[in-house]
């Protein structure tokens, strides 16, 4: 099989179902940005050491492939057979928050992302998860999708924060806070 096909060439390209539609329509651009979330989700989970952490990070990358395939399919095709998402994924998120701020210590200012290139990674990383989320938001203006994809991305998003903080602390790293400079 050839990974080239040619056809989206002039700028168009296929949901599942078969409808065409532009390589700038904002669902393209929704899972598109999905996809590169997942991208650098796979970046930090190579960078980490820790099993548990990577396995949840694994899982993650699934479960993206399902919000990416929920937004690539052809929304007037609803007997299209995809893979769900559950609420039980946006609980497993909150509790591996909940495991990881115990071994932090409270959040006392705001924090800017840096001090390991890991902890580094996953701010950007968080970043590209809140440009997903607007954009799932914004296609959710449009026409209407499972409310559970902007959860699960809002979700992940404070998952990837907590995650930074937390991998800053497992590499001992100290956490740069943001000291904003007064009016004179």
């Amino acid at each position: 099989m050839k990974i080239y096909t040619k056809t989206g060439d002039e700028g168009m390209t296929s949901l599942f179902g078969g409808k065409r539609v532009s390589k700038s329509d904002l669902r393209i651009e929704s899972y598109g940005t999905v996809d590169e979330l997942n991208s650098w989700i796979g970046l930090v989970r190579d960078n980490l050491q820790d099993t548990h952490t990577r396995e949840i990070l694994k899982y993650v990358q699934d479960r993206l492939f399902t919000v990416g395939a929920t937004l690539a399919a052809d929304p007037k095709k609803t007997k299209l057979k995809k893979p769900d998402l559950h609420e039980s994924d946006a609980e497993m998120l909150e509790q591996e928050m909940d495991k990881m701020n115990e071994a932090l210590q409270p959040l006392q200012a705001f924090i800017l992302p840096g001090g390991h290139p890991v902890a580094s990674y996953c701010h950007i990383t968080r970043c590209v998860c809140r440009r997903a989320e607007r954009l799932v938001v914004a296609l959710n203006k449009k026409e209407k999708l499972e409310p559970l994809l902007i959860i699960y991305l809002n979700r992940l998003s404070d998952y990837l924060f907590v995650l930074s903080r937390w991998a800053g602390k497992q590499f001992r790293a100290e956490e740069i806070k943001w000291e904003p400079r007064a009016n004179k």
